[in-house]
């Protein structure tokens, strides 16, 4: 069973900043830090702002996980980009990549 975790409005919330490279060896440790705020029944948000360089993993990671594990604030255009163009990520908290990705299909 794949149980999924929606954030409740008005969740109370904890902010993850992620900043660097995030990469497959990274995940491990994101994903503990994710479920211990969880068991605290704290909704995880992690803030992207700082994100310099991600692997194939990772990207996947951030798209499967979106709204349903956790939420992410504050992602750059790059890494939103890549998340709409493999067709799995909702680009409703990014409009400017909504708006250069529908020039590119024109």
């Amino acid at each position: 069973m794949n149980s999924r975790n929606t954030a409740p409005p008005l969740a109370p919330h904890i902010t993850i900043r992620v900043s660097g490279k995030l990469f497959h060896g990274h995940l491990a440790y994101l994903d503990q830090l994710i479920q211990s705020a969880t068991e605290c029944r704290l909704w995880p948000l992690l803030s992207l702002a700082q994100l310099e360089e991600l692997d194939r993993a990772a990207l996947f990671y951030l798209i499967d996980g979106e709204d349903h594990q956790f939420g992410i604030i504050s992602c750059p255009t790059f890494i939103r980009d890549w998340m709409v163009t493999n067709g799995n990520a909702r680009p409703h908290d990014c409009e400017s990549a909504c708006l250069h990705l529908q020039a590119w299909s024109v």
